[in-house]
């Protein structure tokens, strides 16, 4: 069917014309034909900021200029925030080709400025419309129809509005409504099906378009936040009839879109305690945007990211064109930041987390910053103690955070090396800490020693690495049983038990006595005696050296009684504590018997001829001694190591100068009787 526009041009058959132009890239132009115009779209990133277009025919090239365009039945719109420039041509526009109103040829040059020179691009494109013609059309473009068209507006539900008159001519009849995007028109039933909401207020018909229909387009933007908008090609067909029935078609286009809208993404802490893992997800990503980095506490971890790292990133795609992240970053990372609040008992591990965004393809960079603290309640660590005959077994089951701090015996550290020096056997990995402490080694307290058993103790502490002050401890008391020993405590008292069958055969425990005849054992049985007294009683001896002084005395057994005579031989047992003079200042200074360490103990089983008794060189047979344990070699075997604490005994310090006098003289060694002082 032909038409008679007022526009009367004729439409004629136009000729192809050769440009100076280079290849367009791929995707940066796209020309469709739709029910009723033709469509060219080039992104400005191609074609730049000002770009025009040329309608070609047969006999000339025509300038599409704003008032041409009205005029001739085109439109060009710049969309500035898509990044596009849009051409629309009417099938019936001044220079289009038509071929019985069913086929139609468009011819148009595309003219860009590059480095200061024009670019013409030549683009044709035939089109035949999908729907049969009517016999009344009138198509509404935004600047050359008759029907102006209350712009759309956007309402906070989500939907794009759109108000056009109910009926556009008077005294006719409207029968149908059918709209849709970019040309695809539906009936109105089938547009509400799709979320479309169509409401007549007195005279006007109002369209709500969905925000996320089919066929509108959607870009993020970066504006110091993340914005999207969205724009709509609304094509709305409203078919009216006169009296006699003959239909008349009206369309319209137009371009609807929304201002700059929020869209924040956002983070969820979804910690799982037991993983010991901090997961958190970055939701709420349009499509258009894509994970570039993460910045943990200022550390860069650029993608793509892999597992094989310790900082692990999953992807995870929503039906609603959006996507996020879930990241998993373990609580022992150096990226973590611990921090331990001492007064709360409380240990935090915090995570400060830059997710830096890129809009695509434009690559606009958008920064999202989340904070995720987890606050733990945390104790000092606690041993586990087992007894066994030769000792004590500690255990300690690792926790995370027991780094916080720092594990002694007494006030030495400890650590591989010193246990090494002390006899202890330790073994550290990351279940777990072992220490077998063996007995008579440092560390060991003793008490309520009998014949039959004596009762040790053993101690860990547990320190706070920054002030030393003692936060907990383990300690482990055992009984123990042992045929002899000997200890040498540090207020001035030795406690020895002794075997006296190594040395008397046959022996009488009730006639056994210290070198004073007054001292008798505290206890005695039949093989075995016990005697505990401070060093200045009972007839000891002290030897003072350069750098050791001992305390020495000898249990005697005596073979006469009322009815004997004397016999050839002596049997005594000789026992001895020897402490560093260093650690003996107190001694000279407080009055009274303080050593800084236990001493050195021995008890020696001799045998000799009674007329030796008093000779100074004595032969031993059996020997049991305790070890001096900051000197002893590092993995020799202690024999005893005491650590009672009786009463201070205290002592005479008058013949202090002739015992220093005598080493002044070059003496190795100083006797003198351990009662002077």
């Amino acid at each position: 069917m032909a038409f008679g526009f007022s526009l009367g041009v004729a439409l004629i058959l136009s000729v192809w014309l050769t440009a100076n132009c280079t290849v367009i890239p791929d995707g940066a132009l796209h020309m469709r034909c739709h029910d009723r115009y033709f469509m060219i779209a080039a992104e400005l990133s191609f074609t730049g900021v000002k770009p025009r277009f040329e309608a070609v025919d047969k006999a000339d090239v025509f300038p599409i200029t704003e008032q041409y365009a009205a005029k001739c039945g085109y439109s060009v719109s710049v969309l500035l925030l898509r990044g596009q420039v849009e051409l629309r041509a009417s099938y019936f526009s001044c220079h289009t080709d038509n071929k019985d109103d069913e086929v139609f040829t468009f011819n148009f040059n595309l003219i860009t400025t590059h480095e200061g020179k024009d670019v013409t691009y030549a683009l044709n494109k035939t089109c035949s419309p999908s729907l049969p013609w009517s016999p009344r059309e009138v198509t509404c473009e935004a600047n050359y129809m008759e029907v102006s068209s209350d712009e759309g507006s956007y309402e906070d539900s989500g939907y794009m509005v759109w108000e056009i008159p109910e009926v556009l001519y008077p005294g006719l009849d409207s029968t149908q409504l059918s709209f849709g995007l970019n040309g695809e028109l539906v009936e109105q039933a089938v547009a509400e099906d799709k979320g479309y909401i169509v409401e007549k207020h007195n005279a006007t018909v109002e369209i709500s378009i969905p925000h996320d229909a089919d066929g509108g387009y959607r870009k993020s933007v970066v504006i110091d936040k993340l914005y999207e908008f969205y724009i709509f090609h609304l094509s709305f067909e409203q078919i009216l009839v006169d009296e006699d029935r003959l239909e008349t078609r009206v369309r319209f286009q137009r371009t609807l879109a929304t201002p700059l809208l929020p869209r924040p993404v956002f983070t969820e802490n979804q910690i799982v305690l037991e993983e010991r893992t901090f997961t958190v997800y970055l939701g709420g990503v349009p499509a258009d945007v894509e994970l570039a980095a993460i910045y943990l506490n200022g550390q860069e971890c650029t993608a793509p990211f892999t597992n094989a790292s310790r900082h692990n990133v999953t992807q995870v795609v929503h039906p609603n064109n959006t996507h996020g992240y879930i990241l998993k970053v373990p609580f022992d990372d150096p990226a973590v930041q611990l921090q331990f609040y001492k007064e709360a008992a409380v240990l935090e591990y915090g995570l400060y987390i830059n997710f830096s965004l890129t809009v695509v393809p434009e690559n606009m960079f958008y920064y999202h910053l989340a904070s995720i603290a987890l606050t733990t309640s945390v104790s000092p660590p606690a041993f586990d103690a087992v007894c066994s005959e030769s000792g004590i077994s500690f255990k300690l089951d690792h926790r995370p955070y027991d780094y916080l701090w720092e594990i002694s015996i007494g006030s030495d550290l400890l650590t591989s090396e010193l246990a090494a020096q002390h006899g202890y056997i330790m073994s550290n990995d990351s279940q777990s800490l072992l220490l077998d402490v063996p007995l008579f080694t440092h560390g060991y307290e003793y008490k309520n020693i009998t014949l039959e058993e004596f009762f040790g103790t053993f101690e860990i502490l547990v320190r706070d690495p920054e002030t030393s002050e003692v936060q907990s401890s383990t300690v482990k008391t055992c009984p123990f049983t042992a045929t002899e020993l000997i200890m040498c405590s540090t207020d001035g008292r030795m406690t020895v038990v002794a075997d006296l069958p190594l040395a008397i055969p046959d022996g009488d425990p009730a006639r056994i006595t210290l070198i004073a005849p007054y001292c008798g054992p505290k206890e005695a049985d039949g093989t075995r005696v016990l005697f505990s007294f401070p060093f200045n009683s009972c007839g000891s001896t002290v030897k003072l050296g350069r750098e050791n002084v001992s305390y020495e005395n000898e249990i005697f057994y005596s073979h006469l009684n009322m009815n004997e005579t004397l016999s050839n031989t002596t049997e005594r047992v000789k026992i001895q504590c020897t402490y560093p003079l260093a650690g003996l200042h107190r001694l000279f200074s407080a009055y009274k018997f303080e050593s800084d360490t236990v001493g050195f103990g021995k008890i020696i089983h001799t045998t000799e001829p009674l007329s030796g008794l008093q000779s100074p060189t004595i032969r031993p047979t059996v020997a049991l001694t305790t070890t001096w344990a900051a000197k002893r070699p590092a993995g020799t075997p202690a024999a005893f190591q005491p650590a009672a604490h009786p009463p201070a005994r205290y002592v005479r310090v008058s013949s202090i100068r002739n015992l220093f006098s005598g080493l002044r003289k070059g003496a190795s060694q100083v006797k003198v009787d351990a009662a002077q002082l």
